[in-house]
């Protein structure tokens, strides 16, 4: 456990243990990941389709998706004056291993992988000073990768996040938990990951990811023993956030009863904000178009609709024709904000905490 103050990653320190979730796509990019790093957090950039605003994408989306990689990674950088960026990229990524050793040379400070197991980051990161930190949702998805890694690379995670079933996007839950998360008693199960990353070296802090998006809702998990926790859903509606403004105009909308379960065409459920595009979706009246080679076991043939065209859609401001991903508590959000505030609220909550 981490005994000093902040969120203290190896050799690394976040002033304030909080970080900002990845969010694709193109959701979380150079400013909002910059601006959280700047003000004390983990800023975290999305991987997820990076390059989709660049002319070449449609014709070259792997290579224009890597320089986009690095190019975000180096605006982040130079946002942050020396705060902490990392770069989420999911293992369902097809060309997964591309991504991560494009964001190492590009000096990427933290991996944060989740969506499937990232069995053989340690060795796509190896003699960089890159950390890694692999998301579980299970105790048993943390006791596979920990045993893994220690077995096969003698390594450990430098962070381990626990998202929960409140998060937003594609959740690793199956639906019918999902629409009773009550019965779940999923903090007893926190709780249990908690203590055993503990157990295996107290040096590795533990974040803990879903639901979390006032300060006071930090709390909980702060008194189970968590040394930080994740926060991605609050700074959508920030000045500072990449997304379209009308896509933060779409959060602002939303009440409690527009967000819901839906079923994503890659397999895993996920959570969104009801609009007339998942109508369109549920009667099957969505048009595909080309690939664009994002996810390694996406079938074009079979899936409904191509998500990368459905979240591109929402990004770029298009609400009513597009997938608009979003945490369990998108409702509460009233109005625009700087990332400079939330972190002060965060900073006063997280550190009274840590005393």
């Amino acid at each position: 456990m981490n005994d000093k103050k902040g969120l203290r990653i190896g050799e690394l320190t976040a002033r304030i243990p909080l970080v900002q979730g990845g969010m694709g796509v193109g959701i979380s990019l150079s400013s909002l990941a910059g601006n959280v790093a700047l003000n004390g957090g983990v800023g975290v950039i999305s991987a997820a389709q990076i390059g989709f605003r660049d002319a070449a994408w449609e014709e070259y989306p792997i290579e224009t998706n890597l320089k986009a990689l690095k190019e975000e990674i180096a605006k982040a950088k130079e946002i942050a004056k020396g705060g902490i960026i990392g770069v989420n990229i999911m293992v369902a990524t097809r060309f997964y291993e591309k991504y991560v050793r494009t964001a190492v040379e590009a000096g990427a400070d933290l991996i944060i992988s989740g969506a499937g197991l990232p069995v053989n980051l340690p060795l796509l990161v190896q003699n960089a000073k890159t950390k890694i930190a692999p998301i579980v949702s299970s105790l048993k998805s943390l006791e596979v990768i920990t045993k893994y890694w220690k077995k096969k690379y003698n390594r450990q995670p430098d962070m381990v996040v626990i998202e929960g079933p409140l998060a937003g996007g594609h959740l690793g839950f199956h639906k019918e938990e999902l629409e009773n998360i009550e019965g779940l008693h999923y903090h007893e199960e926190v709780k249990r990951i908690i203590d055993r990353v503990h157990e295996i070296n107290p040096s590795i802090p533990v974040v803990a990811a879903g639901g979390i998006f006032e300060a006071a809702d930090a709390a909980p998990y702060m008194e189970m023993g968590a040394d930080g926790v994740q926060v991605a859903t609050r700074f959508v509606t920030t000045y500072e956030c990449d997304a379209d403004f009308r896509y933060k105009e779409a959060y602002l909308r939303a009440k409690k009863e527009d967000i819901v379960i839906v079923e994503s065409p890659v397999g895993m459920p996920g959570r969104a904000i009801q609009n007339p595009f998942l109508e369109q979706a549920k009667k099957g009246a969505v048009t595909k178009g080309k690939c664009h080679q994002c996810l390694e076991k996406c079938d074009p043939l079979r899936i409904p609709y191509c998500i990368t065209d459905a979240l591109i859609a929402a990004a770029k401001g298009d609400t009513e024709h597009g997938l608009i991903f979003c945490g369990a508590n998108a409702y509460k959000a009233e109005k625009l904000e700087h990332v400079a505030d939330i972190m002060k609220e965060f900073e006063e909550v997280l550190s009274c905490r840590q005393e």
